[in-house]
């Protein structure tokens, strides 16, 4: 068994749900990210995945329908194929 580091795709899902995690906690609670951002590491790399998340919301927007997309056909295909 490999980690998401070894398989593109699973790195792909992993970056983009950990932008999307960002974005969202940023706008629902900004103090938490904001305040902490020089202080920690680890908030620092929230905040810089909230900013890609904020100022690049369509395109990852686009690009989380196109990996729902390409996760769902081979299920719905197989499902399809069984019958």
């Amino acid at each position: 068994m490999q980690s998401a580091l070894f398989h593109f795709d699973a790195l792909l899902l992993v970056i983009l749900l950990l932008i999307c995690t960002c974005t969202y906690v940023r706008q629902t609670v900004p103090g938490m990210v904001d305040s902490r951002k020089d202080k920690n590491v680890f908030f620092g790399m929230f905040w810089k995945f909230a900013r890609i998340g904020e100022r690049l919301s369509p395109y990852v927007s686009i690009c989380c329908m196109i990996m729902a997309v390409s996760r769902l056909i081979p299920v719905l295909l197989s499902g399809w194929m069984d019958r």
